[in-house]
């Protein structure tokens, strides 16, 4: 067995992203899209509760909204870590999520200019 440890200078020890997830590779709920805003909905719980330092960092960036992207990119992870931190922290109810609308739901661009005449007729 090898004596050498995992560092890097800078940083210290080295985790491995599927050590952050416990070898998780998708959120235990729901998909995050890359454009979903999240925000922290309180404190960060006292004592042990069962979060890591990287929880805890996203959780402390969730503070003021942010989408997944921003988030990933902030805390220099994977996309698919954070997206099953993200998880962790939506199942105890620390974040919440607004989705972005869906084409499906945005007005026809026709539609709005149509209104838009309307009013100026008034």
């Amino acid at each position: 067995m090898s004596t050498e440890r995992w560092l890097d200078e800078e940083a210290g020890p080295v985790v491995r992203p599927y050590a952050m997830t416990r070898g998780r590779t998708r959120p235990s709920a729901e998909a995050f899209d890359l454009i979903a805003l999240v925000c922290a909905t309180g404190d960060a719980p006292a004592g042990n509760s069962g979060l890591g330092p990287e929880h805890l960092r996203l959780l402390d960036l969730c503070r003021r909204a942010a989408t997944v992207a921003d988030l990933a990119s902030s805390v220099d992870l994977p996309l698919g870590v954070v997206r099953v931190l993200l998880g962790d922290l939506l199942d105890q109810r620390l974040v919440s999520v607004r989705r972005p609308a869906s084409a499906a739901s945005v007005p026809d661009e026709n539609l709005l200019k149509d209104v838009i005449n309307g009013l100026k007729a008034l």
